[in-house]
């Protein structure tokens, strides 16, 4: 590989049997970015630029990581999520563009309000806590997750960004006494784990082979074990009139709300991603 156009041409030729065309020369632009610190639209202009020997031997070294199935972001040690970059490891689940837009839903939801105090479950990377705490450093963040891996990324992160953000490792299946306190949340927002064994067959190697189990799965026999769980704790713990926010599994939308209103959820809002599928709920506690 002695210039940028070899190095695409060598991942096209190497990787067509794991992705299609434009997944390929997504991924080859975003090492390539990285390694030369040219743009995309330069490395379009200049297919001709050289590479140095390190820069094509390192190139050769990720090419092997990417074709065992390693996603890129876990190639770089980063990924971006709402125009940051956050460190993440097979630890933690990488950011999809769907939580941002979760993310910016609460946003929108709370304003600039201050002095919220507001709850993450199943934080992993704590992209989410770090970036709604960057929006408004006024609001109290308190974030949770299972895995000390994970909490150990996250706590990165919030150095990584000044993020006054509080991490707990705790079960939200198995609350323990020591998390229990007389706090109330404006707002709990959860991504918890959704995919179901169903789900896991149609699932691309990358994710299956890399990505945390236990942040993905649920079995099919249960679909919404975390959301009821959360449900529960969000009726002791949210404030009259607070906020739940979820992603969901697209497959369970009006099951999800079905299981709020009977718990006494009102203006229960199922909403679309981008891409059209229903992935997110809001629903307010009335206390």
């Amino acid at each position: 590989m002695k210039t940028v156009k070899d190095a695409f041409d060598v991942f096209k030729d190497q990787l067509t049997q794991l992705y299609d065309v434009t997944e390929i020369e997504s991924i080859a632009s975003l090492l390539i970015e990285e390694l030369t610190g040219l743009n995309r639209a330069q490395l379009k202009a200049f297919p001709e630029r050289e590479l140095n020997v390190v820069q094509s031997e390192r190139l050769l070294t990720q090419l092997e990581s990417i074709k065992t199935g390693m996603p890129v972001q876990y190639v770089l040690g980063y990924a971006y999520f709402y125009g940051n970059q956050f460190k993440v490891n097979s630890s933690v689940l990488i950011p999809r563009p769907e939580t941002e837009e979760l993310v910016d839903w609460v946003i929108k939801t709370i304003g600039n309000q201050s002095h919220q105090k507001i709850l993450d479950i199943g934080t992993g990377s704590g992209c989410i806590p770090i970036s709604l705490k960057l929006i408004n450093n006024d609001n109290e963040l308190l974030a949770i997750d299972i895995s000390r891996k994970a909490l150990e990324v996250a706590n990165a992160n919030a150095k990584l960004h000044n993020a006054s953000v509080s991490f707990i490792e705790a079960d939200i299946l198995d609350i323990n006494p020591s998390f229990e306190s007389p706090h109330k949340y404006n707002v709990i927002i959860s991504n918890p784990p959704y995919v179901t064994a169903t789900d896991k067959q149609q699932m691309h190697k990358n994710v299956l082979d890399f990505e945390p189990h236990s942040a993905l799965f649920v079995p099919d026999s249960d679909p919404l074990l975390f959301y009821i769980a959360i449900a529960n704790f969000a009726v002791i713990h949210l404030v009259e009139n607070g906020y739940l926010f979820f992603e969901i599994n697209e497959s369970y939308g009006p099951d999800t709300v079905d299981m709020l209103a009977t718990k006494g959820f009102i203006d229960i809002e199922l909403r679309k991603d981008l891409a059209g599928k229903d992935r997110m709920i809001r629903a307010v506690w009335p206390g």
